[in-house]
């Protein structure tokens, strides 16, 4: 069952890019963007990426870690990471364990064949764990500016 708003986020640890392990109960105290896309190095998940590597100064005012996911192979998450300069880690989830437990995993149309795939969703998980806010089958135009008011709103609790 994929977490719900309101709810603690189950715990879970996955390897990174700059040869970390992300643990989240280890972020606690801090907000975290939790993003998932389909793919590194294809456009939209460039742009979306572009957008969190712009802002990131202002997630940091307000106390949010940014985390992007997919299930790109380290080697592409960090190629990606480096090419595109992203000031944060991307996890590489080649199991699929994250992606199922934010139920990220959708059955997908291109060029008239299915698939299952990332669907491109983001999650605000506040300072004690809990689900805050989710975004899911985003758009990527604007969407971060989105995410970052209601990361400020929940830092100021507004």
């Amino acid at each position: 069952m994929p977490v719900e708003v309101g709810k603690p986020v189950p715990d879970f640890s996955a390897t990174a890019t700059g040869d970390t392990t992300v643990t989240l109960s280890e972020l606690r105290g801090k907000q975290v963007v939790i993003y998932f896309y389909p793919k590194a190095s294809t456009p939209g998940c460039t742009t979306e990426g572009g957008d969190f590597r712009d802002n990131k100064a202002q997630f940091d005012a307000a106390n949010t870690v940014i985390i992007g996911v997919s299930r790109d192979s380290l080697r592409a998450q960090e190629n990606f990471k480096a090419k595109q300069d992203f000031n944060f880690e991307l996890i590489s989830d080649k199991d699929e364990s994250v992606c199922q437990l934010f139920g990220v995993i959708k059955l997908k149309k291109m060029y008239g064949k299915e698939h299952l795939g990332v669907e491109r969703s983001t999650f605000l998980i506040d300072r004690e764990g809990k689900l805050a806010q989710e975004w899911r089958g985003v758009k990527v135009p604007g969407h971060v500016a989105d995410v970052l008011a209601a990361a400020k709103a929940l830092h100021t609790g507004s």
